[in-house]
């Protein structure tokens, strides 16, 4: 307390221009002190103007008062010296570069605390009180410290620009308005300002809106690229086993082979020696029998030769006749692992291209043009199989998975998810892509053949159904007319009823086209789309007992 009663005691015997303790003090008429010196300089730089004021209050004075020093202020000022305070304030509120100056401290100026527009001066904290006491002086306008008043004020009569010119886009004073802008269309500059802060806010709405927009749009792509990486590392994994699974697989059938073949090898082998050992058995004793009648041949006694020839042992029976198989006995086993190394390679140099879920592929040439001929269509045939996993419950399937019937009773399916539960429909069991083409004989009240991603819904909504949602395409066929389905809309198709239907798929031209097959191909419909998932071949059927609907076997 002791300490913030000094500095009100400094601060009431300091000059507000130096910020100093008075020097020579004076006091002007309106009751405000200052160095003899401080006041002299400030109102020395007010003679051209005619008129001078108090840096304080900004009370005008004419003509310029005569100063006399304050005889009792300047003796307890030096009292207040003897005591050892000063004054100075500390370095950091002095003014320095890029900082607005007070305009009324003399010497060595402090910072602005504030700019005044109405004054057109700035103040530090000392010679802003006035704005803050003095009741005139508070209707000024007091604004954060700035360097360019002076642009405020009007270089033509020295007033400040409180107008705004809007046929010449600039700012006036009053007299302006009178004099050069007669006529024009002026308007407060107050009023100017609430016009464009009202197109300023509309500016940053619009451009805070697209801030927005291009914010989400990032998101999106972020969560895009986070999708596109997830999947790729899926596949890289995913391929990665199957093709560990693959050599595991192809290594486990070499052993077998491998064990299967040195197993009959040892069982062939076997029996080669065994017959081998009766044979060399017999040579020994047809040798030991040859030597003892070679003795008995060369006796030259007749009565030693007719006496011993008697005792002559009985050959035994001969071993039957070898019958020697020929050497290339697992020629077989060769040529059976021929064909499936041929089929392989097959599979990897021509059927490749169906690992591809991308639509360009420098290494491939450019799609072929669309077949025309049955002839032609029947290079891309593939053999279909339902899956059982899929089918509805009523539906009996046949001919090795191959043809569905429906039927009255429900068949004994396991629960599985993948099952249709509400629609009289079936999956395929291979899946689709590259390019394919299969054809369908049906029988009966209606059918529906479709292409579907294995996604598709399998409940109760509507989306379960073939071509009622975005993952499935279907011709229909029933009440003697053809209808094409996607995404829930109907096209009617023109055609031939046909009961047999070719379907062919294109998967990376984004191809797939309903033809009626009988001696010639009629196109009835063909779509044009990006398939971003393999396709899978269905079938759905009427609820009249026993249609049929078969994937034809066409190699």
């Amino acid at each position: 307390m002791a300490q913030k009663g000094v500095q009100l005691d400094r601060e009431t015997f300091s000059c507000s221009i130096c910020l100093d303790l008075l020097k020579d003090p004076v006091t002007t008429t309106c009751g405000h002190s200052y160095c003899m010196k401080c006041i002299k300089t400030h109102w020395d730089e007010e003679d051209r103007k005619g008129k001078y004021s108090c840096p304080e209050c900004r009370q005008t004075f004419t003509p310029r008062p005569v100063l006399l020093k304050n005889t009792m202020l300047a003796v307890l000022v030096d009292q207040m010296k003897k005591t050892g305070l000063q004054a100075a304030p500390a370095d950091h509120c002095y003014a320095g570069p890029g900082d607005v100056a007070c305009d009324i401290c003399s010497g060595r100026k402090l910072k602005a605390l504030k700019s005044c527009l109405t004054c057109s001066a700035s103040y530090c904290e000392k010679h802003l009180q006035p704005h803050y006491e003095s009741p005139p002086l508070k209707k000024h306008k007091l604004v954060e410290p700035s360097e360019k008043l002076q642009e405020n004020i009007c270089s033509r009569h020295d007033e400040v620009m409180k107008m705004f010119c809007r046929t010449d886009r600039q700012s006036i004073c009053y007299l302006c308005s009178v004099d050069q802008h007669k006529g024009h269309d002026t308007v407060s500059a107050a009023a100017e300002r609430t016009e464009k802060q009202k197109e300023l806010e509309v500016s940053r709405q619009n451009i805070q809106q697209r801030i927005q927009d291009r914010e989400k749009d990032v998101k999106l792509l972020q969560q895009e690229l986070e999708a596109i990486n997830l999947s790729a590392d899926k596949a890289v994994e995913d391929s990665e086993k199957m093709f560990t699974e693959l050599i595991r697989l192809m290594q486990k059938r070499s052993s077998e082979v491998k064990r299967q073949v040195r197993s009959q090898q040892e069982t062939e082998v076997s029996g080669v020696k065994e017959v081998e050992e009766k044979l060399q058995q017999e040579i020994r004793e047809l040798k030991r029998k040859d030597a003892e009648l070679k003795k008995l041949s060369n006796t030259e006694d007749h009565n030693q030769f007719l006496h011993s020839y008697p005792s002559l042992s009985a050959l035994s029976p001969s071993t039957s006749s070898i019958q020697i198989r020929p050497r290339r006995r697992f020629d077989h086993v060769t040529a059976a692992v021929s064909r499936v190394r041929d089929k392989l390679q097959d599979v990897l140099r021509d059927k490749w291209t169906d690992v591809s879920l991308t639509e360009v592929d420098v290494l491939l040439s450019d799609s072929p043009a669309e077949p025309t001929t049955r002839a032609e269509f029947l290079k891309y045939s593939c053999e279909i199989t339902l899956d059982p996993n899929t089918a509805f419950t009523l539906l009996l399937l046949s001919e090795g998975n191959r043809k569905a019937t429906c039927m009255s009773y429900q068949q004994s399916y396991p629960r599985h998810p993948d099952r249709f539960t509400t629609y009289i429909q079936v999956l395929s069991r291979e899946s689709l892509t590259g390019r394919c083409y299969w054809e369908v004989e049906w029988r009966g009240n209606g059918v529906c053949v479709a292409a579907s991603y294995k996604n598709i819904s399998r409940g109760r909504s509507n989306d379960s159904v073939f071509g009622y949602s975005d993952k499935s395409w279907s011709l229909e066929c029933c009440y003697n007319k053809n209808t094409f389905w996607y995404n829930n809309i109907q096209t009617p198709v023109s055609g031939p009823r046909s009961s047999r239907f070719g379907v062919y798929l294109d998967h990376r031209a984004g191809i797939l086209s309903f033809y009626s097959v009988s001696e010639t191909m009629t196109l009835l419909h063909r779509v044009q789309t990006t398939f971003t998932q393999p396709l899978y071949a269905g079938l759905r059927l009427g609820y009249k007992l026993g249609d049929t609907a078969e994937f034809c076997k066409l190699k």
